[in-house]
């Protein structure tokens, strides 16, 4: 019965979250019931940004715009142990890799971590232990998260930016019931489009008016991703997430509270570089009570509906120094 030989990276922090001006620090653990021998153990780090783009978006090439190169942001390996032999039991290799040479000069910014639609920026550490010609190498990879460093970040915290806004039957883009389009709705309140990612999107809003009863009022989080390809430009708005604020019809000229907690890994500082930008929005539907909205499937939840009134407004996140945790 063969034996099995297993290889982990842990990292020192349980969040794993770093800066590009600090050491990621940690120790490769190998656990065998055998003694192995091994060639040079390294450590690799790599860090891009990987751009894709779907049929769907990209038209009728879809095999030419399928494929983008990624932008490389880090590259680099380490030798953490020379050729010998690993004993049996369990062996912890330490190891402390810089993403970034005092007085090195960097080609790519150290973008901060974010899983899009189209838009993937990750940095992963590789172990690899080769065994020779004979024996199959040996390898473990861990994701770990870049966050901005404390030169890049505004020395003060940057105060939530509230944006007044109003919504009525005229401020709708698209056609609705008749009979809330006759009667008449007014909906105001204010909200932070622009905000530490610290903090939760915070905000107010009241009926003031309405003919016809409201079912529901949600807060739905849309990222932008625009990546250029070739001589256009690609966008693609996707939801990230939705909150009810309110269930029901509510009570006229009562003020609703907005708090809704940002998802880490889903959301990042808003980036516009060269050849992609990631922006997002903040959508307020309000459905109200109808017939329709029973017989017609739930899919996009901020696609204009009959029975339903929308507001877009662009949110801006940014992190400041407080922001960033203790080490």
């Amino acid at each position: 019965m063969a034996t099995v030989t297993t290889v982990n990276v842990k990292l020192s922090r349980s969040n794993r979250i770093y800066r590009s001006s600090e050491p990621v620090e940690g120790k490769i653990v190998i656990k065998s019931a055998t003694s192995i021998s091994h060639q040079p153990i390294r450590l690799s780090v790599n860090g891009s940004v990987n751009l894709q783009v779907r049929g769907g978006s990209a038209g009728v090439i879809e095999s030419f715009y399928g494929v983008i190169k990624p932008i490389q942001i880090v590259k680099k390996t380490i030798e953490v142990r020379s050729s010998g032999k690993i004993p049996p039991g369990t062996t912890e290799i330490p190891f402390s890799l810089n993403l970034r040479e005092p007085g090195e000069s960097i080609v790519e910014k150290f973008y901060e971590t974010f899983h899009g639609t189209n838009i993937n920026i990750q940095y992963l550490l590789t172990a690899d232990i080769p065994r020779g010609y004979l024996h199959k190498p040996l390898s473990a990879t861990m994701e770990f998260i870049i966050e901005s460093g404390r030169v890049d970040l505004p020395e003060r915290p940057i105060p939530p930016e509230m944006v007044i806004f109003y919504i009525t039957q005229d401020t709708q883009r698209h056609p609705l019931l008749p009979e809330i389009k006759t009667g008449g709705f007014r909906v105001t309140g204010k909200l932070a489009t622009q905000c530490s990612l610290q903090d939760p999107l915070s905000g107010e809003l009241t009926v003031e008016a309405s003919s016809v009863p409201i079912t529901s009022i949600d807060i739905h989080l849309l990222r932008v991703e625009s990546i250029i390809v070739g001589e256009r430009i690609v966008t693609e708005t996707s939801l990230i997430q939705s909150t009810q604020i309110a269930d029901g019809d509510v009570c006229r000229n009562m003020s609703l509270p907005i708090y809704v907690l940002l998802p880490r890994l889903l959301m990042c500082p808003s980036v516009f570089a060269g050849p992609f930008s990631v922006e997002f929005k903040v959508c307020i539907t309000i459905s109200f009570k109808s017939k329709l909205a029973k017989a017609q499937p739930k899919s996009d939840p901020t696609a204009p509906r009959l029975w339903m009134a929308l507001e877009r407004l662009p949110l801006e996140l940014v992190r400041t120094k407080r922001d960033q945790f203790s080490c």
